[in-house]
């Protein structure tokens, strides 16, 4: 099954990661240097041994696409994947008036009554970027994270280039060019980032009428974060082989520090207790060519069929 790829690396680190400890101060059991291969002929890879959310991931990629950093535009999708960031950011500025937020991610998770506290605040938080343009300005900007890298990564004589475009160009034009690569890991934007990238740069590659991309990775968050960056990466594979009159190859997923945190082992055993179900299929609208015109509803996937979620606590 196309879903046995994850699986076994869920494996591999319960048999074989090292303890480390990290900079959420969780924990993980971690290694170093993993390789998966997708083929996406087979079938989308949307995990079905736990349900993923595939409205999340098309919205946030849809937003990196925008070349957008604020979280407003997810917030209008019902995504509040980045949430946590400039929440924090937020409780601790002078703006803030509120319950004393110090070390909340972890407080949230260990004491229930501060936990329906803190995710009141965030609620009112999130309510604010909707509705208060200033303040959306303000507080719900991540800094230059993916969107700002992959379409008006900065230069030093103050112009900018669209990474996603002139990939896009290469292909159809260059198509065994060996230089149809995004970057995210911009060293001088890092600082200024929410969160530094984890899925730093990525490369296509054209054979026999397909298009394949690999991705390195230089973190991840194996049970939430990792299902999500398969199925991302998936889809922006297949939307740009669409625009370019191409067929789906491989999606290739290097890993650097994959990880189970240690708060997490116990729904990694039981996802490995599911036996994989058939992998759903990807509907791009076929009246939408360029990467840019998608929305929401040019992008569904069929005939998903998987176990229920199985949740577990975000390391922030």
């Amino acid at each position: 099954m196309l879903e046995d790829a994850y699986l076994n690396l869920e494996r591999y680190v319960l048999e074989n990661g090292h303890k480390k400890t990290d900079r959420t101060h969780t924990g993980t059991l971690s290694t170093f240097g993993y390789q998966m291969r997708f083929d996406l002929s087979k079938g989308f890879p949307l995990l079905t041994t736990k349900k993923v959310p595939f409205g999340l991931i098309k919205s946030e990629l849809l937003w990196f696409l925008k070349g957008d950093t604020n979280i407003r535009f997810l917030l209008e999708h019902k995504n509040h994947i980045w949430d946590e960031w400039p929440f924090k950011r937020f409780t601790e500025s002078k703006d803030y008036t509120g319950p004393d937020m110090t070390d909340f991610a972890h407080r949230a998770e260990r004491d229930p009554e501060f936990n329906k506290i803190y995710q009141e605040q965030k609620k009112l938080f999130c309510q604010r970027i909707l509705e208060d343009d200033a303040f959306a300005q303000q507080y719900g900007d991540l800094g230059l994270v993916y969107g700002s890298q992959w379409r008006a990564w900065k230069t030093s004589n103050g112009q900018t280039i669209d990474q996603i475009q002139n990939v896009i160009e290469t292909i159809k034009t260059h198509p065994d060019s060996r230089r149809m690569i995004v970057s995210a890991w911009n060293p001088e934007d890092v600082p200024s980032m929410a969160l530094p990238p984890c899925h730093t740069m990525f490369q296509f590659y054209v054979n026999d009428g397909k298009l394949s991309c690999q991705l390195y990775q230089r973190s991840g968050d194996i049970f939430l974060g990792v299902p999500y960056n398969i199925a991302s990466y998936s889809l922006l594979t297949s939307m740009i082989a669409h625009e370019c009159g191409l067929e789906v190859g491989d999606f290739v997923h290097t890993l650097g520090d994959a990880h189970i945190y240690l708060n997490h082992i116990e729904q990694v055993k039981e996802q490995l207790t599911r036996k994989p179900r058939q992998a759903p299929e990807l509907w791009l609208n076929p009246d939408k060519q360029n990467l840019d015109d998608f929305s929401m509803a040019d992008i569904k996937v069929k005939n998903y069929d998987p176990y229920p979620v199985i949740k577990a606590p975000v390391a922030v």
